[in-house]
């Protein structure tokens, strides 16, 4: 297939990698926030650092703060005008799993119910290193990965119990779905207790769709988990799905510009 250089680059990236426009936009805005006061790490600290601590400038937001003002004069959107703990809409549904105040209702899964095939509760948190599931494919979230799957964390007294070793590939499994995950074992994880992100771009086996070779925890609640053996599958998500290539040329004899294929 021909390529066309559309000779923009330079300016369309003004001549800065992408490592550039992040020190670039850090600095643009590390000098609104000293306009305004507050002095801000340079671009190297900030990035060696854990976190930033962003002020809050005063006034701080205050939440419902016209109502806790003036309650008659700055009503709430409800029935009363009041800040409503129960619903009698809502308690007029008839919903056994929806009562019209605040309660708390057993999951069909959890860890203090019935755990006899599952016994452990999986935590499905937000992921360390990217915002969801973007940019699961970049460098610095792929550093995380352990033999090319998402990183799972357990007890070692429950890895001890299945044959477990740290840095093996698993496979967490339930009767939704199952998963493979790279496994360490920390002492920071309860007994019983399973932590493996959100956010990895899901790869199903095309053999078994709720087979997910990579380490998207979506179908997963209570889980039990077992040593993956097997030479763990091909992780394909993060690359481009096959395609036919075809040799594309243009016919000069074609004034509308429509390229023939051979």
């Amino acid at each position: 297939m021909r390529q066309a250089n559309l000779e923009v680059e330079k300016d369309f990236t003004e001549s800065r990698t992408a490592g550039e426009w992040l020190c670039h936009l850090y600095g643009e805005w590390r000098s609104r926030m000293k306009a305004a006061g507050y002095e801000m790490p340079s671009f190297e600290a900030f990035w060696a650092s854990e976190s930033l601590e962003i002020p809050v400038p005063e006034p701080r937001q205050v939440v419902l703060s016209a109502f806790r003002r003036d309650p008659e004069g700055s009503p709430l959107r409800t029935p009363s005008g009041k800040i409503e703990i129960f619903s009698a809409a809502i308690e007029g549904f008839g919903h056994a799993d929806c009562p019209g105040h605040p309660v708390w209702l057993e999951p069909s899964e959890w860890l203090g119910g019935e755990p006899v095939r599952y016994p452990l509760q999986l935590v499905a948190n937000q992921p360390r290193r990217r915002l969801h599931s973007q940019l699961d494919v970049g460098a610095y979230s792929q550093e995380g990965k352990i033999a090319g799957r998402e990183s799972a964390a357990m007890n070692p007294a429950d890895a001890a119990a299945r044959g477990i070793t740290d840095r093996s590939v698993v496979r967490l499994f339930n009767d939704c779905g199952s998963c493979l995950a790279g496994i360490t074992l920390t002492e920071d994880v309860r007994p019983g207790v399973v932590q493996l992100s959100t956010g990895a771009w899901c790869d199903p086996d095309p053999a078994d769709p709720s087979f997910c070779r990579h380490g998207n925890a979506g179908q997963l609640t209570m889980v039990e988990i077992e040593p993956y053996d097997a030479v763990p599958p091909e992780v394909s998500v993060h690359r481009p799905p096959a395609t036919e290539i075809k040799d594309i040329s243009w016919g000069a004899e074609d004034q509308a510009g429509t390229p023939t294929t051979g």
